[in-house]
């Protein structure tokens, strides 16, 4: 029971010189941004794949997040962007497929568009043009600018807090508020899970639910990198108990990328049978209150808030 949970590591095929691949392009959705493994948040006008399935941008808010700056104007009646960072600069008119990347022209294979009321590039255009490494996870449809080492929750700025208030879950399972070093938790560390990425001993890289559809049961589908498993975890539940949880080995899945996909029961027999807890009915997602992660860090207890209580 003492195996660690959970490894995030950077999956990736780089950017082809013009544009993302192509069967992705018909699926305009969930992709994600990260910049130095910390997603980029977009307020409003979303990334989307064009039909040469280039990764289009709103350009201020990456621009931005990459310390540019942004002006516009107009050029033979078109309107014309300039993004501006130390010695890098470059300029791209919509409508056009070419821009001048630090006085070179270069064809990126996507017109620049208005859409939504915002300018969308090429995230290479921009990213390559402020000196930024890019590259593309087609597992997760994640985009990655720069340095792709998780952040810890910590370095994140989610500060521990006291264990008492969640002590209450751990009264027929005190081994878990023991770290690898047999030393009590006295913190634990409360977030979303649109923190991840992050790392804990290991990393986590993301999260989420899954229907299978012959048996309509509801799995946790966690991405990792490991050689051995991803490890365990435990559900703090609206009962005031904790399920433990392996992952079931027989669903892993190796993604080909140094990733794996682990999945882990919501209701389980074992409840019963090696713990004694006896529900009325199976227990559901919307009974999670909590997600804990078994021996993530030596300092605190790591504990997500559940996103789907309400489904």
């Amino acid at each position: 029971m003492r195996k660690i949970l959970l490894s995030m590591t950077v999956v990736a095929l780089f950017l082809g010189a013009t544009a993302l691949p192509a069967k992705a392009a018909t699926n305009d959705s969930g992709i994600e941004v990260l910049l130095d493994a910390k997603k980029i948040q977009f307020p409003d006008a979303k990334p989307f794949q064009d039909g040469q399935g280039s990764v289009m941008v709103p350009i201020r808010f990456v621009s931005e997040a990459l310390g540019g700056k942004v002006k516009w104007s107009k050029n033979n009646g078109n309107m014309a962007v300039e993004v501006k960072n130390g010695d890098h600069t470059v300029n791209m008119t919509v409508g056009q497929v070419m821009a001048t990347v630090n006085g070179k022209t270069k064809s990126y294979g996507s017109k620049i568009v208005l859409k939504q009321n915002r300018t969308f590039v090429p995230l290479r255009l921009v990213s390559e043009g402020l000196g930024q490494k890019v590259e593309w996870d087609k597992v997760a449809r994640w985009v990655w600018i720069g340095k792709k080492d998780a952040l810890t929750l910590v370095e994140s700025g989610l500060n521990p807090v006291s264990l008492t208030p969640y002590k209450k879950w751990f009264e027929k399972k005190p081994y878990l508020l023991k770290n690898m070093d047999e030393k009590p938790y006295e913190k634990v560390v409360i977030f979303k899970n649109s923190d991840l990425p992050t790392t804990f001993v290991r990393d986590i890289y993301s999260m989420e639910l899954y229907t299978d559809k012959t048996t309509t049961a509801t799995y946790l589908k966690v991405r990792a990198k490991t050689t051995s498993g991803s490890g365990n975890i435990f559900y703090l539940t609206n009962k005031t108990d904790i399920r433990y949880r392996n992952p079931m080995d027989s669903m892993t899945i190796n993604n080909g990328d140094g990733t794996k996909y682990c999945f882990y029961m919501i209701w389980s027999p074992a409840d019963k049978t090696l713990h004694d807890i006896v529900d009325q009915k199976p227990l559901t997602i919307r009974d999670i209150e909590y997600i804990g992660f078994s021996y993530g860090s030596k300092e605190f207890i790591p504990l997500m808030i559940n996103p789907w209580k309400g489904n």
